[in-house]
Order: C-alpha cells, then structure tokens, then sequence
C-alpha cells in the first residue's frame, strides 16, 4: 500500500502570505515512520522550512507527484535529499527511488498531534494522552552529535 499525506490546508502559493501562511497541517496515513509517527497522527509543518539533517520532511512523491509523503531527510546527496522512513518493515524511501529533488520537498514538520483514537475512557489514560499528544520533532542527528 503506498503511504501518503493528507494534507491541509492546501500547500501555499511559493509560501508567500506571511508566517502564518507558511504553517499547515499534514495528517499521515501509513506506517512507514513508525515508532515516530503513527497512522492518524497530525504534523504542523512549516513551507519552505530549511531542511537539515534528521529533519521530518513532507514531500512530493519522486514518481507521482499528486502523493504526498513523509519521511526523515537523511542526508544531502547529489541530486537532493537522501530520505528514509523510521519503519525498517516499509521500503518506500530513497532505497527504492533514489534522491529526492529539493523542489518536491514541501514542508518541513515542527510538532506531532498525536490522534485520541484508542484512548480508553478513562481520566488516567486522557492524561496519558495529554501528555504524550504534543511532541516537538527534533531531528534524531542533532541528538547524536550531543553525546
């Protein structure tokens, strides 16, 4: 199944309407970036963002343009981004279609909204939610190079 994107609002025009015309929200659909991200899960993300990295990326599918993707910029290479999804299971990335151009990259993603679906109706497991909903997206290569 191929993975995809929804997303919303419609990505802006050369993220021309100030800062808040840069900021969207994307809603993943398939497994490929699992543990990170789940099926169901939001991402706010920033058009035209720098990429680095690590950086959790929403992108044009190198083959079909109209399918949007997301996964993890892993490196720059000749050609564009180098990128991989977090779910070794899921083949969909670079491995399959090479370096992605810079222009098929959309957004870059700032916070995860974690979906409510699932949570049992109960106030210990709402509150396990509530703080395990809103996740930053640091890249995993900014950690490493902390040790």
């Amino acid at each position: 199944m191929p993975e995809r994107v929804q997303e919303r609002p419609d990505e802006p025009e050369r993220y021309g309407r100030g800062l808040l015309g840069r900021i969207g929200l994307a809603e993943v659909y398939n497994p490929s970036m699992l543990p990170t991200l789940r099926p169901g899960d939001h991402l706010v993300v920033h058009y035209g963002g720098v990429v680095r990295p690590g950086d959790i990326v929403v992108l044009r599918h190198p083959f079909q343009h109209d399918l949007l993707i997301v996964k993890r910029a892993v490196a720059r290479r000749t050609g564009g981004w180098w990128v991989r999804g977090d779910n070794p299971e899921v083949r969909n990335d670079s491995r399959e279609f090479g370096a992605v151009p810079d222009e098929l990259v959309v957004a870059r993603a700032w916070l995860r909204l974690r979906s409510p679906r699932g949570v049992q109706p109960s106030v210990r497991s709402a509150l396990g939610w509530t703080v395990s909903a809103v996740r930053p997206l640091a890249p995993l290569s900014r950690r490493l190079r902390a040790r």
